[in-house]
């Protein structure tokens, strides 16, 4: 199934093609989104957090890119723009150059990446959402089709990644290249020292660069990773806790929770606690 009918059940799409304000009611507490690599696209908006990255003082179009499993939701209430949220299946998972490039451009911060789009960027890429839109919203299932346009769509996207990249200066490369590098490895390497090896500096060099351009250290930002990935196992598996500090290469679940709470204030279970609270509170508001 691509496109909705009255009274869909998430799972069972593919592919999710929406204006920012006319989401399924629901859509924000549905379990099912987790399985969904998202795409909010605002427009003539401020972004919607600062980052020394990025020019937070002026309006414009901002591409957030979420990948499945995500912890925390943006706030996109009242924004302009469009959503596009899929699940990993409808892609041609063949081409791995193209999944690579993919998955680089969603999960380089971590919890979600953001591209600043200038606007003949944003025009070309108007272009080819509106022929993607069209061939959603037709009563046949064009699945064919609709896969070709979302692929020309996240190279477009990725085209666009590629080019704020080579228009940083060489700190912002590295700071780019560490996020990389950290996705690929946290699980591995949780030191500062083979990270900035791999990008040829000294790890004090690098803590240097990622305190000035992100305001935290190496190893904090390790951690960060970690503590992600944790968070998300808990919100969004059935693995114990016990499982979870295995599956994030810690000894036993002591140290894991000891980890977990200095990193948060938090013990897992805690954690855990106060997030089906919270679930259970947004249901009872929304049923009010």
């Amino acid at each position: 199934m691509i496109s909705p009918s009255k009274g869909f059940e998430l799972e069972s799409l593919l592919i999710l093609i929406r204006d920012l304000n006319e989401c399924p009611l629901g859509y924000i507490d549905e379990p099912g989104r987790k399985d969904f690599f998202e795409i909010i696209w605002l427009k003539n908006e401020y972004p919607l957090s600062s980052s020394k990255m990025h020019d937070v003082d002026k309006k414009g179009d901002w591409i957030y890119l979420i990948p499945p499993y995500r912890v925390h939701q943006i706030d996109k209430e009242d924004k302009n723009g469009e959503l596009i949220a899929f699940k990993r299946e409808i892609l041609d998972e063949k081409d791995m150059g193209f999944f690579l490039d993919l998955f680089k451009i969603f999960n380089v911060q971590g919890e979600f990446s953001c591209l600043s789009v200038e606007n003949e960027a944003a025009a070309e890429l108007n272009n080819v959402y509106r022929l993607l839109a069209d061939e959603y919203e037709k009563a046949v299932d064009n699945l064919i089709i609709v896969k070709a346009l979302l692929k020309v769509f996240l190279l477009k996207l990725i085209e666009i990644k590629e080019q704020e990249f080579t228009r940083h200066g060489i700190q912002e490369k590295r700071v780019y290249e560490f996020l990389i590098l950290l996705e690929d490895n946290y699980l591995q390497e949780r030191d500062t020292d083979f990270y900035a090896g791999q990008l040829s500096i000294s790890s004090k060099r690098l803590n240097q660069i990622l305190k000035d351009k992100l305001d935290k250290t190496g190893m904090q930002l390790i951690h960060d990773r970690i503590i992600l990935e944790a968070k998300r196992l808990i919100i969004h598996s059935e693995k114990t806790f016990k499982e979870i500090a295995y599956e994030l290469e810690f000894s036993d679940r002591p140290y894991f929770s000891r980890f977990f709470k200095k990193q948060t204030g938090q013990t897992p279970h805690e954690f855990q606690k106060q997030t089906q609270n919270d679930l259970s509170k947004k249901n009872k508001h929304t049923l009010a």
